[in-house]
């Protein structure tokens, strides 16, 4: 095994060389979002260090400015989270026998929807140096995005960082716009969401900003369960 894990580690470096150029120019509206939002350029930079979760961030970051409680930090973090665990269940089953628990402990920490689309799609068991390989890269983009985007805020015109700052929320939009055009489920999700979230904006103004997006979260996931729930397979 140890005569394969340079190659293998080379492999993962060149496979997250896309994700990380994809994550340099999303962490950069993050940066500039952080800086915004009152946080250092070493604030910001050690939230990218530290995670690899581009909407738990931005969630996060706004939690912070808001001046929430940490109880909001954790169930908000939880929930739009909580993906990641499904994701590295589906992951484990192309683990090869190397991957320890520690293996996997540290694994865990770089599972983002695009590295378990590119390690789901790899032919075969994938190996613990395989992973870090492209974790590193993809976490190295990240990262990098974040400072420079952190730093040009301190040192750009307002008008051009809050026009900059729209590229996070346009990642977003990418991401449930063509999902949202193939299945009901995903657009009732997408408009109670945003709908529940005006209320709170603009009626309902009590609720901290961290709160409404974990209420707003729970209320479309329940109402798509109930009106378009899974059907078991029939048993043959």
């Amino acid at each position: 095994m140890k005569s394969h894990i340079g190659p293998h580690f080379v492999k993962g470096m060149y496979h997250g060389i896309p994700i990380a150029l994809g994550y340099l120019s999303v962490s950069f509206g993050f940066g500039i979002l952080a800086f915004n939002s009152g946080l250092s350029v070493f604030e910001a930079a050690m939230i990218s260090v530290t995670n690899l979760t581009s909407a738990g961030q931005a969630a996060g970051v706004a939690i912070i400015a808001a001046g929430g409680m940490l109880t909001e930090m954790i169930l908000t973090q939880f929930i739009i989270n909580i993906r990641y665990a499904l994701m590295s269940l589906s992951l484990s089953q192309k683990l090869d026998g190397s991957f320890t628990t520690a293996h996997r402990l540290f694994a865990s920490f770089g599972i983002t929807d695009e590295i378990f689309a590119v390690a789901s799609a790899q032919p075969g068991k994938i190996t613990p140096p395989y992973m870090y390989g492209m974790i590193f890269v993809a976490w190295v983009g990240w990262t990098t995005g974040t400072i420079i985007g952190a730093a040009a805020g301190e040192l750009l015109p307002a008008s051009v960082t809050n026009a900059m700052g729209i590229v996070l929320y346009g990642m977003f939009l990418a991401i449930i716009i063509p999902p949202s055009r193939r299945e009901r489920s995903v657009l009732l999700v997408v408009v109670i969401a945003a709908a529940v979230s005006i209320v709170f904006k603009y009626l309902i103004t009590v609720v901290s900003g961290g709160f409404a997006v974990i209420i707003s979260a729970i209320t479309a996931s329940a109402a798509a369960a109930l009106i378009f729930p899974i059907k078991e397979e029939e048993e043959e």
